[in-house]
């Protein structure tokens, strides 16, 4: 009996050898095939492929982000006739015609509900973090002349400005009140209609004339 059940054990080993490695194909039983040749062939020069480093991956990005969002409009101002002749003078030269322009503005006149002026950062520093607590936002000064301070917010007009004032008053404000942060302003403002990616590389070129304006989108 041992002996008949170790013959049965050696020719089922025996079956599953020729099974496994395809002998009994002609007979119709072998294993399902793994491997899948075909995509090898499918391949389009592997070889080519590279890892890119943290730099390079960046780079990519940018340069696809910038096709993606396709031409832009700029603008930067405002400048007085001093500047503007000299942001002319720089762009002519520059940039190809009718692809810029600098345009009469007016840049109306802006209230804001102040508060300062502080005698400290650490003043400055221990309201923000007052104001965090009442949930009420605030913002920095583009008029020197009132720092160090805040701005709770800018209006184009006092009687809006106050009405907000009011309004914070009932959530707790106490020691801001409403003061002019800039009068009306007179002048000229660069457009850039088309900012497309050939003028996007000159761009650090054009801020070097700006006065420290910033390009923003166009309004």
């Amino acid at each position: 009996m041992l002996r008949l059940t170790l013959l049965v054990l050696v020719l089922a080993n025996g079956l599953y050898f020729a099974w496994s490695q395809g002998l009994l194909q002609s007979w119709g039983a072998a294993p399902a095939q793994q491997s899948e040749p075909q995509r090898l062939g499918q391949q389009i020069r592997p070889e080519a492929l590279r890892l890119l480093n943290s730099d390079e991956a960046r780079r990519v990005e940018s340069a696809s982000a910038a096709a993606a969002r396709g031409p832009e409009c700029l603008q930067a101002g405002l400048f007085d006739e001093r500047q503007a002749t000299a942001v002319r003078q720089t762009l002519e030269p520059l940039l190809p015609p009718g692809s810029w322009s600098l345009d009469a503005a007016v840049e109306p006149p802006r209230w804001i509900i102040y508060m300062g002026k502080y005698l400290t950062p650490d003043a400055v520093n221990k309201k923000k973090a007052e104001l965090r607590q009442l949930g009420i936002s605030f913002e920095g000064l583009s008029n020197p002349a009132l720092e160090p301070g805040l701005s709770l917010g800018g209006f184009t007009s006092q009687a809006a400005a106050q009405q907000q004032l009011d309004r914070l008053a009932q959530r707790g404000v106490r020691t801001a009140r409403v003061t002019q942060e800039r009068e009306e302003a007179r002048g000229q403002m660069l457009r850039l209609a088309q900012v497309d990616d050939a003028m996007r590389v000159r761009l650090d070129e054009i801020r070097t004339v700006l006065n420290g304006k910033p390009l923003r989108t166009c309004r």
